[in-house]
């Protein structure tokens, strides 16, 4: 039925297909019986194979088995996932917390739910597609800004408007690019211009922050009036996303927001292993200062190699390749050499943008970097 439109995609280097991962164990993974070193995994701190992590998971299907059985207004939350919102709101500072299915079903949630008809929201032009999904979803208009460009901002801020609520939309770490939104002048512009902001935190939560509670903290602000979401599924290495900030927010949440009401609550084990993993994150920050010291070991040995390096400062480290068939090249011969990072492609990236997105974990080692570094060395030299 589609035969047409896949060879379309393959012949611009654009189809995409599923893989098998036999196994994974931190930065190992097993694919067709060979082993690769994982440099694409968003289990930046490694959480997801800690031992804490993984027996407070078995710990909970002994006590209350797997499935949640219902949606949270139903039947479906128990005293595990309310310990868990306890605990993120604790974690990030916020009055209270919510949780979601994924990330996705956050933002498709939270979006419609506190953005509506005669509301304007001012999103990021490199925003994640679940943001703009959920941007399409409201019925606010919705104006977009150059990314990170804080003049931009502004200056869709000051067209002239007769909206009833005002919503400023912006990752914290952008999942793509690797960069940090600048939150200090976003929330100094929110508080100028009678604003809300939301922020997607989703590859922050853990990873930046001198806690590793996120964006806010990487820059010392505080969390009063500012709607977090972030995801569990990342550096806390568990599955599933939050909502935090004030408590009407979230109350109006529970009451509006589809994603929430008309799904079936988080497995029980994937809340005992969050809360585990927040516990190692907030007991633990040599983790996250390893990791920082590999990402930035490995940013400055492609930046060393003439390659063109984005983002700053953050786990993820995004190599330009420039066209999609040159991206897929590099992303084979590294698979040839041992390492897995899949080429990342339109529509995930603009057109002429295809790059190799190189994540960094708290568990690779220094040989890891060096022999990654040797790979991408041959490669550029051949």
């Amino acid at each position: 039925m589609f035969k047409k439109e896949l060879d379309g995609l393959k012949e611009k280097s654009l189809l995409r297909k599923l893989r098998t991962v036999e196994s994974v164990r931190g930065t190992r993974a097993v694919v067709d019986g060979r082993e690769y070193t994982l440099f694409c995994t968003n289990d930046y701190l490694g959480l997801s194979s800690h031992p804490a992590v993984c027996a407070a998971a078995k710990d909970a299907i002994d006590d209350a088995g797997f499935g949640s059985g219902s949606a949270p207004l139903i039947a479906g939350r128990s005293a595990y996932h309310e310990k868990l919102e306890q605990e993120i709101a604790s974690f990030k500072r916020a009055e209270t917390a919510l949780l979601f299915g994924s990330g996705y079903l956050a933002n498709t949630g939270l979006i419609p739910a506190l953005a509506s008809q005669g509301d304007v929201i001012l999103s990021d032009s490199l925003n994640h597609a679940s943001i703009v999904d959920g941007c399409r979803l409201s019925r606010a208009e919705v104006r977009v800004y150059r990314h990170t460009d804080v003049s931009s901002l502004e200056d869709k801020l000051k067209e002239p408007s007769g909206f009833n609520r005002r919503w400023i939309v912006t990752e914290g770490v952008f999942s793509m690019d690797g960069d940090i939104a600048p939150m200090p002048e976003i929330t100094a512009l929110a508080e100028k211009y009678g604003a809300t902001v939301i922020i997607d935190d989703a590859h922050a939560t853990g990873a930046i922050g001198s806690g590793g509670r996120g964006t806010l903290e990487h820059f010392g602000l505080p969390a009063d009036n500012v709607v977090q979401m972030g995801t569990l599924g990342k550096a806390v290495g568990s599955y599933g996303a939050f909502v935090a900030g004030p408590r009407d927010v979230a109350g109006w949440l529970v009451n509006s927001a589809r994603s929430f009401m008309f799904s079936t609550a988080l497995p029980i084990p994937v809340c005992a292993a969050a809360s585990a993993a927040l516990g190692v994150i907030k007991g633990n920050p040599e983790r996250r200062a390893r990791m920082a010291r590999n990402a930035e070991k490995l940013r400055g040995s492609l930046a060393a190699m003439g390659l063109t390096v984005l983002g700053d400062g953050t786990p993820i480290i995004p190599v330009l390749a420039g066209e999609a068939m040159t991206a897929v090249g590099m992303s084979a011969t590294l698979m040839e050499k041992g390492f897995l990072a899949p080429a990342i492609r339109p529509p995930t990236v603009p057109e002429g943008e295809s790059r190799i997105r190189f994540t960094v974990s708290a568990l690779h080692t220094a040989e890891d970097i060096d022999a990654l570094t040797d790979a991408l060395r041959g490669m550029v030299t051949a």
